[in-house]
């Protein structure tokens, strides 16, 4: 990767280079930021990554990361029960308590069906799920999954299991279309068509 950096260097860019968003020139450069930075990043930085490897968990209702368990939003007695949204990982979660639109509870899939990627749906908390929904007590369940193939599928799939087993249960989805502040001539096609099917 960096011809005579050493091997401690080396593996210090080979790990972050598996990142999200990392290449490997970007690894190279947040590798030589972190050693230039010893103190104030890199020390830090491993401390932080040490203590996150010991205590933080996934909820064992919900799926979340959290450092207790069941995590804060399950705990919590003023969160609506009777809701429960899905989504596909933490950063969606993430995503919409900022929002703080929804006062229901969440389910973190950790994925998404994909035959391509060999995501099968055995592979994600589909059981969790389906458990939480038999025990009664679940009035809707809110897709908040990607307008991506592999989210439409998963959330066909969970439509389709949870029928049997709930019928009472109302599943419904995120709406979709033009953002706010989105200008027409940038937004593609099926945005476009899907904002003329969704209008009110």
């Amino acid at each position: 990767m960096a011809s005579g950096a050493g091997p401690e260097i080396e593996r210090l860019m080979a790990l972050l280079s598996k990142l999200p968003g990392l290449g490997p020139r970007s690894a190279r450069r947040a590798a030589l930021a972190l050693l230039k930075k010893r103190e104030q990043l890199l020390i830090p930085l491993t401390a932080a990554m040490q203590d996150a490897a010991e205590r933080v968990t996934s909820c064992h209702i919900c799926g979340a990361l959290s450092t207790r368990d069941p995590c804060a939003t399950c705990a919590d007695p003023t969160r609506d029960a009777a809701m429960i949204c899905v989504v596909e990982e933490d950063s969606a979660l993430w995503a919409m308590e900022r929002v703080g639109a929804f006062s229901g509870r969440y389910h973190v899939l950790g994925g998404l069906l994909s035959a391509l990627d060999g995501v099968r749906p055995e592979d994600l908390r589909l059981s969790g799920l389906m458990q939480r929904v038999s025990s009664g007590g679940v009035e809707e369940l809110v897709m908040a999954l990607p307008a991506t193939v592999e989210g439409q599928t998963t959330a066909h799939y969970i439509a389709d299991r949870v029928k049997p087993l709930a019928p009472e249960v109302t599943i419904t989805h995120l709406a979709r279309g033009v953002p706010v502040g989105g200008e027409l001539d940038w937004l593609d096609d099926g945005t476009i068509a899907h904002a003329f099917k969704s209008r009110r």
